[in-house]
This record gives C-alpha cells, structure tokens and sequence, in this order.
C-alpha cells in the first residue's frame, strides 16, 4: 500500500497513477490548480478503488510553479505521512521555432516542466517516510527530438538530469526515479477540433511498432512501479510504444493534409 502526493493528480498520467494506487488499497492526495477538476477526478479516483475509497482521496489546490505555496503546503503535512511524491503536472508547452520563439514562452516551459517538480522535492523530500520515491516524469523529445520542440526537449533533459542527481543525494533514504512516455491521449489534446486529434493519433500510431498510442492507465501503472519498486532508483524508464525506434514515414497525402490543417505531429516535420 501506498500513500502518495500526486502533483498534477486531477487529470491524465496523475489521475492514472492515482487510480492504480487506490485500488491497490493506497491513499493519496491529488493536487492541481482547480478544485473543480480534483472534485471530479477525486469521485473518478474513488469510484474505481470500490466501497470506502473515496475516504482515501483527499484533495488540495496548488500550482507548483510557486514556490511559496508548494513550501507551505508540504510544512503542514505531518513528518513521515507519505511515501511516494508522483509529479506529473505541466501546462501546454509552447511549440515554435528557436529563432523565432519568445523566451517568455520557453521559460513557462521551464517553469511548469522543471521548476515545478524541484520545488515539490526540495519541500516534499523532508516530510516523507524512509524507504519512500519521488518520482518525475519527462518526455520523449529529450532523446528523439522534433522540429519547433526545443523547449520542451530541453526541460526534459534537465528533469532527467534532476532525477540522476538527486538519486545520488537523497538515498539511501528516498529514491528517484523519472517516467519517459511517448504519445499518450490526454486530456491535453482536448482543446483540438475531434477530427484534428483523430487525424493526430492515428497518423503517430500508424508509425510506431504498437500501431497505437499510449493510454493513461498502462502510464499510472508504470508510475506506480516507479514508485513501490524498493531497488529502481536514479532510472529513466521509456513507456513509449517503441517511440525510440519509431519511424516517421507517412503516405504523402497524409503528410500534406495534416501540415495543411496544422495537426501534423513535430516528429514528422522532418520527413523527406
């Protein structure tokens, strides 16, 4: 049984590991900037950990990207109360040319993508039991980079690189680890036209070695693993689909109708 922080609980890879956790018979606290959104995902959480679970999701609002609030809020925590900090949250990451991208834009991804997680450890790391993990989560394009991506690739290299360090520095008592996913469907590609994110889906499914995205369940699980695992520390674990041996190829007409509607996925901008 685990008893874990979920930064970014309310939705997606989070919500996911949440689930997992709770029907294992754990507790967790899911944490994300709208108590409308934990409400909801609370009784989703709850729901699928059978009767009484709801009494083992507790919720609390928090942006992590500020640093005052996350330190406030892992003081009231009592000393040992939890054993696993699973931080998944980040906005929408700005897409763009490196020429051309306002800074502004990159440092929000830095913020949401590095920052955000550092912060939860520096203030989490005193407060959890021994024995405990924290676990961080990066992305794909640290490794297989795409066209207009830099400044996600960049904050996911240095949320691994956190993950090697503090794995070092915070053992023997915690342990660190970091989940790089590929393509999973999200809540965060709910904003898009339903064609748009079909077209999306299918054309990056149809190169990977699964012909199909990843989903957020298989992504909690792994998270979990992360997270209970006594001899996994200092590990970056790609659930991807195959993503590192994908290829990009894609039928022509496919290509030009999804960089025509502006949907064409930045791991195929550099097909021939």
């Amino acid at each position: 049984m685990v008893r874990a922080v979920v930064v970014g609980g309310s939705s997606g890879m989070g919500s996911a590991f949440a689930r997992h956790a709770v029907r294992q018979g754990g507790e967790v606290i899911i944490c994300s900037r709208s108590q409308e959104k934990l409400d909801k995902a609370a009784d989703a959480i709850a729901s699928a950990g059978g009767e009484g679970a709801r009494e083992r999701v507790r919720t609390k609002v928090l942006d992590n990207t500020n640093e005052e609030e996350v330190k406030k809020f892992f003081e009231e925590l009592p000393p040992s109360s939890f054993d696993a900090l699973v931080v998944t949250a980040l906005g929408r990451a700005a897409h763009g040319s490196f020429l051309q991208l306002e800074t502004s834009k990159a440092r929000e991804v830095m913020e949401g993508k590095l920052w955000g997680p550092w912060y939860c450890a520096k203030y989490g790391a005193p407060k959890m039991a021994a024995g405990g993990a924290i676990v961080f989560v990066s992305g794909v394009l640290n490794r297989r980079p795409g066209l207009n991506c830099s400044p996600l690739g960049a904050a996911n290299g240095a949320v691994e690189a956190l993950t090697r360090s503090l794995a070092l520095e915070l053992g023997p008592q915690l342990r660190v680890n970091c989940l790089s996913p590929g393509f999973v469907d999200t809540e965060r590609f709910d904003h898009m036209e339903a064609e748009k994110k079909t077209q999306m889906m299918d054309a990056t499914a149809a190169s990977l070695p699964l012909k199909c995205v990843g989903d957020p369940d298989v992504i909690g699980e792994a998270l979990y693993f992360l997270a209970t695992n006594k001899f996994t520390t200092g590990v970056v674990l790609d659930v991807d689909g195959g993503h590192q041996i994908r290829q990009y190829a894609l039928p022509n007409d496919v290509y030009h109708s999804l960089r025509a509607s502006g949907t064409l996925p930045a791991i195929f901008q550099l097909q021939p």
